[in-house]
This record gives structure tokens, C-alpha cells and sequence, in this order.
């Protein structure tokens, strides 16, 4: 089965922060502050039950949070 696409919160590169769906070469959305962009960054997430990955104002990930669907992490 193919991996969906993560939501990425980051720097606009025009200034402001932006979510990204992984892979795509332009901006699903751009808002003024990091929390703002992290807000709706998050609901697209849930809302595509994807992993959500957070960068830093130099573009190193900060955080990650999955809304997918995880496999049970317990032995065979």
C-alpha cells in the first residue's frame, strides 16, 4: 500500500510560514505567524489522516505527529 503524503509546516520562502503537502511544489496555504500555519497545518493532518511534520524557522524537522492510521507496536 502507498504511503499518503505528509502535511509540512514551514518557512515561506516569500517570508510568513506555509503548509506543504509532501511533494508538491507549491504552498497549500500561507499565514503570517508559525502558530497560525501549525493550526491548520494540523487540521489538514487529521483531516487526511497523515503524518504532520513541523520545521524550524531553518528548516531542520522539529517535530513530527501522526493522525494515520499506526500499527500496533506489541510483539508477534
Amino acid at each position: 500500500m502507498a504511503k499518503k503524503p505528509s502535511v509540512i509546516t514551514g518557512p515561506h520562502p516569500s517570508g510568513g510560514w506555509q503548509n506543504k503537502i509532501e511533494g508538491s511544489s507549491r504552498a497549500a496555504n500561507i499565514h503570517p505567524t508559525k502558530t497560525a500555519a501549525q493550526n491548520k497545518g494540523r487540521e489538514m493532518a487529521r483531516d487526511r489522516k497523515v503524518e504532520h511534520i513541523i520545521q524550524g524557522p531553518d528548516g531542520t524537522i522539529k517535530e513530527r505527529n501522526s493522525y494515520g492510521n499506526d500499527p500496533a507496536r506489541r510483539p508477534g
